[in-house]
């Protein structure tokens, strides 16, 4: 019989409540969005204000990473030692449940996540190239045509260009190292052998990643003076011979327009010379001086990693980034006792609880991150002490379930969230990387450990002894490397290898 009746039930659920929701977006804010949704904040509600005390001591989270090493060298145990957890005054460090009553034995981090020129002068037809910065800035007066690239800012551009480029993780952050040391004029304002100090690689092969950088677009980019970008764009054209580099050596004789000297170091006439200084002008001394937009904003790390004096690595939160805000009990005290309607009497009750929350969620938002920061540099010690071929298999998984968190919570945690270490800035998703399973099963094997594995392979072949892709395989998995043939094609492409057929050809050619 069909009908309708009444029926009582008791079950358990989760609500997302809109307090819920907020603090889940604010785990995934930058610090730049996270100071304009607080700005936006203070304007609504009148009972919060920023606490302008002093940033100091006591509004940073630390821990201290000891790393015991054992003899072994730098797989030794890590011994992680929580430090001073205090934040400012006015955020609420006790522990009570941040998103309401959790059931018996539920984690809160788990009810928090789980659904979450041309001065020609008296020589007409000559670009002034005295007057050529530093920067390989224009002459005064002179145009060039310019890319149509107005949506993109040069620093974009080539960060795209990079991450088609086919690089391995590793050879992918040095040259995403390489753009960010391009200054707008798209010369490369850092030196090689900093740059591979600071990640821990060979000079030479920071100089291999620049070599492939030097083939982005615009052509010229990344160059380290004007003689070299102006060699990179003839290249490009066909142009380049050894008379024009003498030219390119000698730019301040073309700027003190000393013609018959030029004549005589290129080693032609005043004919061929002239065409080669027609060449020049319909090149761009400042190949990324046509992109629009705003120049590339400086990335203010949220957390800063430094060695600790007493061994290991010491974790701390940027005090500059973290919000400071307090609830206003005077002035809500003052605005409660004049509140006469029920409207009025809703409304401060409101502020006053909302305000609380977002005091909480900011405290709970910096705890979180401080707890995932240190896991990833538990995880990675080896990276920071020995540089990026020591980075480690690491996924979401193992950090959610070490730091008993969910997955979810990481993976909002490590967006927009940068760190600071001896090595440089980095997000902190660039320190996941995928793992390859070890044939004997022992540990996993990263699987940027394995490309550089076969780099090195094919990088000490002999004319007689090019190796294909099955015998790498087999060499791997004698070493205990538990991978398939058409992984290492990949790999080797993403390298930029020849197959073992074409190194063979070039090899005899050679």
């Amino acid at each position: 019989m069909i009908g309708q009746r009444l029926e009582v039930r008791q079950g358990q659920g989760l609500v997302i409540t809109p307090q819920l929701q907020q603090a889940i977006k604010l785990l995934q804010l930058s610090n730049l969005e996270l100071e304009a949704f607080i700005e936006g904040e203070l304007e609504r509600n009148p009972l919060l204000q920023r606490d302008e005390g002093e940033p100091g001591g006591d509004s940073v989270s630390e821990a201290a990473i000891d790393s015991a090493a054992s003899e072994g060298g730098g797989d030794g145990e890590l011994r992680f030692t929580e430090g001073s957890d205090a934040h400012a005054a006015s955020l609420d460090t006790s522990s009570d449940d941040l998103y309401g009553d959790a059931a018996p034995g539920e984690r809160v981090s788990d009810r928090q996540n789980d659904p979450m020129d041309t001065g020609a002068g008296d020589q007409p037809g000559l670009s002034d190239w005295s007057r050529v910065g530093a920067g390989g800035g224009l002459a005064d007066g002179e145009e060039r045509e310019r890319p149509d690239h107005r949506d993109l800012t040069l620093w974009e551009h080539l960060q795209a260009q990079a991450s088609a480029a086919g690089f391995s993780p590793a050879d992918h952050a040095i040259a995403l190292t390489l753009i960010d040391a391009t200054d707008e004029g798209g010369y490369l304002r850092a030196g090689l052998g900093e740059i591979a100090e600071r990640l821990g690689v060979d000079e030479a092969r920071v100089e291999a990643v620049l070599a492939v950088c030097h083939g982005f677009e615009p052509t010229g980019v990344m160059a380290r003076s004007i003689p070299e970008c102006l060699k990179l764009q003839l290249i490009e054209r066909n142009r380049f011979d050894p008379a024009m580099g003498a030219l390119l050596d000698h730019l301040d004789l073309l700027a003190r327009r000393d013609l018959v000297a030029l004549r005589r170091v290129c080693g032609v006439d005043a004919e061929d010379l002239a065409e080669m200084i027609a060449e020049l002008k319909a090149l761009t001394p400042r190949p990324g001086a046509g992109f629009g937009g705003e120049p590339a904003q400086t990335v203010v790390p949220d957390i800063h990693v430094r060695p600790d004096p007493a061994g290991g690595w010491r974790v701390e939160l940027d005090t500059d980034t973290l919000p400071r805000l307090l609830v206003d009990k005077r002035y809500h005290a003052v605005v409660a006792a004049g509140a006469r309607s029920d409207t009025e009497k809703t409304f401060v009750a409101e502020c006053a609880a909302q305000a609380s929350w977002l005091v909480k969620s900011l405290d709970q938002r910096a705890r979180t991150i401080m707890k995932v920061a240190a896991e990833i540099v538990r995880q990675q010690d080896a990276f920071l002490a020995f540089g990026v071929e020591f980075l480690r298999p690491l996924t979401l998984k193992t950090v959610a379930e070490a730091i008993e968190m969910h997955e979810s919570t990481v993976s909002r945690v490590t967006s927009n969230k940068y760190v600071a270490t001896p090595r440089g800035v980095f997000e902190l998703k660039f320190f996941f990387t995928a793992a390859i399973q070890s044939s004997d099963g022992g540990a996993a094997h990263s699987a940027e450990a394995v490309r550089q594995r076969i780099r090195t392979m094919i990088d000490g072949e002999s004319g007689d002894g090019v190796l294909s892709d099955d015998r790498i395989v087999e060499i791997l998995n004698e070493a205990g490397i538990d991978i398939a043939r058409r992984t290492v094609a990949k790999y080797r492409e993403a390298l930029r290898i020849p197959s073992s057929i074409q190194r063979r050809r070039l090899m005899k050619v050679g």
